[in-house]
C-alpha cells in the first residue's frame, strides 16, 4: 500500500512540475534563414538547456532593435518583474519556472525571472553581418539595431566563463552566399537611458564576472553605471574588417528547426498553469481512494479471520 501510494504521488508531481515544451508564434516571421538581404536571421540556441536549435526570420524591412528581431521572428518572451523586456529572461519558456537549472555551487535552482538572472546562467546576446563570426554585443537588447541581412543569435549560457561563453551552434551564412566576403557593421551606440544599454560579461575562470562583480540580467545586460563610477570601462577597441574571421562552415552546424510544429507558448502555459492548479486535488483525491480501498481490504481480512 505505502508503495503505490509512493507511486501516485510521484506521477501527480511529475505532472505539476515537468518544464514547458518550446513553442514559437507562427503567426510571426517564417521558419529558417532569410531570403535576401532585407530581413534578420534569428537563432535560439537552447544550448545544455537541451531542445532543439530554432533558426526563423523576421522578415522586417525597417529599422528596427534585437528585441524588434526577436520578437518579429515569433519567440515569445519574458522579461523581469525588475526591468520588464530589457531584460529577456526566458525564451520559448526557457528556463522555465518549474525547471531546475544545475548552476555548480547552487544546487538546483529555478529561475523567478523577478530581477535579473545570475551570470552563470542566462542568455547570452550575439549578433554577426553575413558570412561573419558571432560577436557578443556590446549593448542591450532594446539598445541597438539589428543588421539589415544579418543574424542575431540568443545562446544560453551555463556554468560559463569569458573563455567559454558559447556562441549560437549554427552559422551566420545565409545558404546561397557562402562565396561572399564577410562585410562586418559595427553596432551602433544605444540612443536612450534604459537602465540596461550594456550586455553583461560573462564570468571569468574563477567565477566572478569580468570587470568586477555586476548585476546580472537575462538579456546579457547590467544597468549603466553612474557617471564617474569607473564601473563599466569603455569597449575594447575593434579589430579591422580585414582582421574579422568568417562564419564556420555552415556544414558544421548543429541540428535545428523553425519550430514549424510547437503550439503556442502562452497556450503551453496556461494549459500547465490549469494543470498545476489541479494537481493538488488530484493527489489529494488519490490518496482519499488509496486510504479507503486499505480500509475496506483491512476490514475484509479482519472478517474473514472472524475476528
Amino acid at each position: 500500500m505505502k508503495r503505490l501510494f509512493g507511486v501516485v504521488a510521484a506521477i501527480v508531481l511529475i505532472a505539476a512540475t515537468a518544464p514547458s515544451a518550446h513553442a514559437v508564434d507562427q503567426g510571426k516571421g517564417y521558419p529558417g534563414f532569410c531570403k535576401d538581404a532585407t530581413g534578420v536571421t534569428v537563432v535560439v540556441d537552447f544550448q545544455q538547456l537541451g531542445g532543439t536549435t530554432i533558426v526563423r526570420c523576421n522578415p522586417q524591412t525597417t529599422r528596427g532593435t534585437g528585441l524588434d528581431a526577436l520578437k518579429g521572428a515569433g519567440f515569445q518572451i519574458a522579461g523581469v518583474q525588475r526591468w520588464g523586456e530589457s531584460f529577456v529572461c526566458r525564451v520559448e519558456n526557457r528556463p522555465s519556472a518549474a525547471e531546475n537549472v544545475p548552476i555548480t555551487g547552487r544546487g538546483d535552482y529555478r529561475e523567478p525571472c523577478v530581477d535579473t538572472p545570475p551570470a552563470q546562467a542566462y542568455w547570452s546576446y550575439w549578433h554577426a553581418s553575413n558570412n561573419c563570426a558571432w560577436d557578443y554585443s556590446q549593448w542591450g537588447v532594446k539598445n541597438r539595431d539589428f543588421i539589415p541581412g544579418g543574424f542575431e543569435g540568443w545562446s544560453f549560457s551555463l556554468n560559463a566563463t569569458t573563455q567559454s561563453n558559447p556562441v549560437p551552434r549554427v552559422s551566420a551564412v545565409r545558404p546561397g552566399t557562402e562565396s561572399q566576403p564577410c562585410v562586418p557593421r559595427e553596432e551602433a551606440k544605444p540612443v536612450t537611458g534604459d537602465p540596461g544599454e550594456r550586455q553583461q560579461r560573462p564570468p571569468s575562470g574563477n567565477g566572478q564576472q569580468a570587470d568586477g562583480p555586476q548585476p546580472t540580467t537575462g538579456a546579457g545586460e547590467v544597468p549603466a553605471a553612474g557617471p564617474g563610477s569607473g564601473a563599466l570601462p569603455p569597449p575594447k577597441p575593434r579589430p579591422s574588417a580585414s582582421a574579422r574571421p568568417k562564419a564556420q562552415d555552415p556544414s558544421m552546424n548543429v541540428a535545428f528547426t523553425g519550430g514549424e510544429n510547437a503550439e503556442d507558448v502562452n497556450a503551453v502555459i496556461e494549459r500547465e498553469s490549469g494543470a498545476a492548479g489541479w494537481a493538488p486535488w488530484a493527489a489529494g483525491a488519490a490518496v482519499l481512494a488509496l486510504c479507503v480501498a486499505g480500509f475496506l481490504m483491512a476490514r475484509r481480512r479482519k472478517r474473514a479471520q472472524g475476528v
